[in-house]
């Protein structure tokens, strides 16, 4: 499905099985600039795996004159206090060549309505504390900080051992 947008030229689509190789580029693009390219362990098979398959999340697409320029990859969380679902958006990535275009805030538009259309009460994301450009395009649409909120996360060895304690 192709979501025409009114910039002329850009376009959004649904992410195939066949756009895992991209994906996983531009996963390596984002990280590179996030300076955690030495992070990723995603696989075009676990990529595969996981949004195709299993169907963890999704991923659009964004396209400019024909040639991919970025990505969004989000996923359904849930919200006990409101009650419904809510629409998580783990990255947002415009390549820098194509920034300043709107190409953002339009990605972030279509999810947001897709978010309304879904009955979700919330759209969230997280941004890294020193991502100043990033920070002031958020606030400018009207996104308001957590910042009373800390986000913890359990991987590797401290994951496998919580687990074992089961």
């Amino acid at each position: 499905m192709i979501i025409e947008t009114k910039i002329e030229g850009f376009r959004l689509r649904f992410a195939k099985e066949q756009d895992t190789s991209l994906i996983l580029h531009f996963i390596k693009e984002l990280a590179n600039y996030e300076k955690m390219l030495d992070e990723v362990v995603a696989t075009e098979q676990t990529l595969r795996e996981s949004l195709f398959e299993k169907k963890c999340a999704e991923v659009i697409i964004a396209e400019y004159r024909n040639e991919p320029v970025g990505f969004a990859l989000f996923f359904h969380n849930f919200s006990t206090f409101v009650g419904r679902p809510g629409l998580y958006l783990e990255d947002l990535y415009i390549k820098k060549e194509m920034r300043g275009k709107e190409f953002g805030k339009i990605i972030l538009s279509f999810l947001a309505h897709l978010a309304v259309e879904r009955n979700c009460g919330r759209m969230e994301w997280s941004c890294l504390n020193w991502n100043e450009p990033s920070i002031q395009f958020y606030k400018k649409m009207g996104a308001i900080p957590m910042d009373e909120w800390t986000v913890y996360r359990l991987h590797g060895q401290s994951l496998e051992k919580l687990a074992k304690q089961f």
